[in-house]
């Protein structure tokens, strides 16, 4: 029984010895140079991905539209139109494409009766979804910002990757 006894607080004081760095946990507090860093390297970002994603609209025969959230559609006066108001319901689908035009998923993200305030969406796609109208289909070209951004989906989605998104109000 000594021997057990002995053998537990020895081990307990062993465990009490750490000689790693400590590391603030996932979504702990950083210090304001860690979120200055991480707000300029965004900044940056966003307007790599601006610049690179309105020189892929040049090539296109299809007109794309700037909005005030920082994603183009395809549709003029877009985001000037009657906002759905929350609470409302909306039944849409949409596909997922890299700027090389590869479809990413096969089959399309689809949400029946999702009701605005209430359903969490890309932020781009939640912002469409106010002013498409039902039975409309419109193309957005999102910054990755607006899309999945740092993280990605975690499945195929890598991070820092901007998105073609054909969203259809069902």
């Amino acid at each position: 029984m000594k021997k057990i006894l002995f053998i537990s607080v020895l081990s307990l004081l062993s465990c009490n010895r750490n000689t790693q760095q400590a590391h603030p946990p996932v979504g702990g507090v950083l210090s304001k140079s860690d979120l200055d860093i991480s707000r300029d390297r965004m900044k940056n970002l966003n307007a790599l991905e601006r610049n690179q994603i309105q020189d892929w609209i040049g090539g296109q025969t299809e007109k794309f539209y700037p909005t005030q959230l920082n994603y183009w559609v395809n549709t003029e006066g877009f985001d000037k139109r009657e906002r759905r108001q929350d609470e409302s319901l909306i039944s849409y689908s949409y596909d997922l494409y890299d700027f090389d035009q590869t479809k990413i998923y096969d089959q399309p993200v689809a949400r029946r009766d999702a009701k605005f305030g209430h359903f969490d969406e890309l932020k781009a796609v939640e912002n469409a979804l106010r002013f498409i109208h039902d039975g409309e289909e419109v193309t957005l070209l999102v910054p990755s910002s607006l899309a999945y951004g740092t993280f990605g989906d975690e499945k195929k989605i890598d991070n820092d990757i901007p998105l073609i998104i054909k969203l259809k109000a069902l």
